[in-house]
């Protein structure tokens, strides 16, 4: 298993209700894993309690079978790619550049070699021609694939990605989940969040459904996208649509 979760638990205070309750998650080389839940539910702090962002109430978290620490070593084996914000005026090579931070010895530079690499990243993801443009210069679906690459850079084996759709138009959207389709089929993992539940159809991906911070549903997409489900999980109808026997698209019933 690259990633195991066992029993986590989560409360913002003591004597406040948890946050996250119980939390079981297993992830090998090449899954691709989606996190689904209404707002609120406790998807991004499940992230944050992974990346060690925040202190856990109870429950473990292994990478390759090592008790998770935030290390050095950890910073090669995991890497955290947050939604496109900010409004740096490092180059679009710079900032990938900082992937390589968890390989050098402390206060070095980069090298040839940790360049690269990261120019090897920037043209991974499609857009090598943009290696000197300030990251605010580009588009948002830019800045979303600059930073997958400079998680590419850390060289990791496990991804954690944060809504890596959120607010891009319908092209950017689908070049950012080639990307992670791409990265899965060399065999890396990958722990997204997401709002849209067909994302999770398109990468063929196990589901994790969180309601008020407790697992509930998990399986491939296939099986847990139902209509039922998905009504009960966001409080919403929703319709599912399918093409030749296999659920393709999620839609809202008003």
């Amino acid at each position: 298993m690259v990633l195991t979760v066992k029993d986590l638990a989560y409360r913002r205070a003591p004597g406040l209700p948890p946050v996250l309750d119980g939390i079981d998650l297993q992830l090998n080389a090449g899954q691709i894993l989606c996190l689904l839940g209404p707002n609120g539910t406790g998807k991004t702090t499940l992230l944050r309690c992974l990346i060690g962002a925040l202190k856990t109430e109870r429950g473990e978290v292994r990478i390759d079978g090592q008790a998770y620490t935030a290390t050095r070593e950890m910073a090669r084996k995991m890497a955290y790619v947050p939604q496109a914000a900010g409004d740096s005026g490092l180059s679009l090579l710079d900032t990938v550049l900082m992937g390589r931070t968890p390989h050098l010895p402390p206060l070095a530079l980069p090298g040839r070699h940790d360049t690269h690499i990261a120019h090897a990243a920037l043209a991974r993801v499609g857009i090598p021609h943009l290696a000197t443009r300030p990251f605010n210069r580009v588009s948002g679906g830019e800045r979303q694939l600059a930073l997958i690459a400079r998680a590419l850079a850390q060289q990791p084996r496990l991804f954690m990605m944060d809504e890596p759709t959120a607010s891009l138009d319908l092209g950017n959207q689908a070049r950012v989940l080639r990307t992670i389709r791409d990265l899965a089929a060399d065999g890396m993992t990958v722990l997204m969040t997401t709002h849209q539940p067909e994302h999770a159809l398109l990468l063929n991906a196990q589901v994790v459904a969180i309601s008020a911070g407790r697992l509930a549903a998990t399986g491939p997409a296939q099986e847990v996208l139902q209509a039922h489900t998905l009504t009960a999980l966001y409080g919403t109808a929703v319709d599912v649509l399918q093409q030749d026997a296999q659920a393709v698209a999620c839609v809202l019933r008003l």
